[in-house]
Formats: structure tokens, C-alpha cells, sequence
């Protein structure tokens, strides 16, 4: 018998490297990603970064996957994603060649060590909001809402689409 599978959002940044090859190269990774398939993929966006600034703007996108994959498997295997794409964790907001994170897996909220479902700070984040809003604008996150109707409330100053999504 198989595993129930369960639509889950992905946010994708990098700002060092090759950003936009890096997500695009993520997108395919979580695609290939036992019993899982990427369902829909959001346009690039550009970002100013977050808490340090003191670094280059971020390209970010969210995904959509279909996984069977409990949710802590599924944050390990974003982890091994991000170190197969040479992430390292210098300390909190520092440049990255590649940001993996679970913001929405189904209906379910987790709070365990280490993984809060829905993403803790995803609300305040244009550069998730917007990008989720285009591919999963009626999903919705539990306890806050409709995601078109959170992604209206956001500040999206900093963030500006790179290109549209591959029809």
C-alpha cells in the first residue's frame, strides 16, 4: 500500500553563485525526490535580503510538490538538497547558494525542533507570499487564511518578478 500523498509548498532562494540556475537546477532536484513530483513551479522573483543586508538581492520562487514524504523527511531531503548545492550555515541570514523551506505541507500545522508548519515568518515575506500567490492563490494556510487574501497585506516594495513562469 502506498504512502497518502499530500500537496506541499516549497520556497526556493539563492544569492550567491548562480542564483537563477541554482533555483532552477532546486526545481528539478525537488522533482526528482522519492515518491514525489513537482506539480507547478512559481515565475523567479528578486529580493532584497532580510535581516543582513549586507549582501546581493536573492532570486526566490515557491513549488508546488505532491509527496508522499512525511514532513521531517521532507525537510531532510531539502537539507541534502541545499548541501549537494554547497550551502553552508555561516550564521542567521547570511548569503546562500541555495534556501530550501517547507511553508505549507497540506492542512497540517507541525511544531516540532527544528521544523514549524506552517513556515514561523512566511506571512511577512513578500518574496514567499507573492510567488505562492501566483501558483496557489485559493490554498490555505492554516489558522491566518486564504493565501491571495495574506499575499494583498504584505509589503512587496523590495520584491520584483524576474520572469513569468514557463507556460
Amino acid at each position: 500500500m502506498h504512502a497518502p500523498r499530500v500537496a506541499a509548498c516549497i520556497a526556493l532562494g539563492a544569492n550567491i553563485g548562480e542564483p537563477v540556475r541554482q533555483v532552477e537546477a532546486a526545481f528539478s532536484a525537488l522533482a526528482a525526490l522519492p515518491d514525489t513530483r513537482l506539480i507547478a513551479r512559481s515565475s523567479l522573483y528578486r529580493s532584497a535580503p532580510v535581516g543582513y543586508a549586507d549582501q546581493p538581492d536573492f532570486v526566490n520562487a515557491v513549488a508546488i510538490i505532491e509527496t508522499a514524504l512525511a514532513p521531517q523527511a521532507l525537510l531532510d531531503a531539502l537539507l541534502g538538497i541545499e548541501r549537494a548545492h554547497g550551502r553552508v550555515r555561516d550564521f542567521a541570514n547570511a548569503p546562500r547558494t541555495l534556501d530550501l523551506d517547507i511553508v505549507l505541507y497540506g492542512d497540517r500545522v507541525v511544531r516540532d525542533p527544528g521544523l514549524t508548519i506552517p513556515h514561523a515568518r512566511m506571512l511577512e515575506r513578500a518574496f514567499v507570499m507573492l510567488p505562492l500567490s501566483e501558483i496557489a492563490p485559493d490554498a490555505v494556510v492554516p489558522g491566518h487564511g486564504v493565501v491571495r487574501e495574506l499575499a494583498a497585506r504584505v509589503d512587496a516594495a523590495s520584491v520584483a518578478q524576474l520572469q513569468r513562469m514557463p507556460a
